[in-house]
């Protein structure tokens, strides 16, 4: 079992700055990639960005070049820096992370945080 609890969110300018963290307790070894996921109002969930336990990171073309996920070696935190925000980029951020415990893995879920872009 992994417990994943979100912060960092808030209010900031466009073109502005956050940088949100998630830190993951539990079972962390289990982990295997966590990820950053986001919901608009009235939009559903999309992945955002993530990071594998080999290294490789991804992320969607709206933020690529703004956004950068990064984590510790243990899995305990995960963290999204976010750079020239823009109105948009308003969304509750969830971070996500799978577990790998032999061979079974367990996917699980944060709260989220909002973050909201306004001038």
């Amino acid at each position: 079992q992994v417990q994943l609890v979100e912060s960092g969110g808030g209010v900031a300018q466009p073109g502005g700055s956050l940088t949100l963290s998630c830190a993951a307790s539990g079972s962390t070894y289990s982990i295997y990639a966590m990820s950053w996921y986001r919901q608009a109002p009235g939009k559903g969930r999309e992945l955002v960005a993530i990071m594998s336990i080999n290294g490789p990171t991804n992320y969607i073309d709206s933020v690529r070049g703004r956004f950068t996920i990064s984590r510790d070696d243990a899995w305990t935190t995960l963290t999204l820096q976010m750079h020239d925000l823009k109105p948009e980029d308003t969304a509750v951020y969830y971070c996500n992370a799978d577990g790998d415990i032999g061979n079974y893995r367990e996917t699980y879920w944060g709260s989220g945080t909002q973050v909201t872009v306004s001038s």
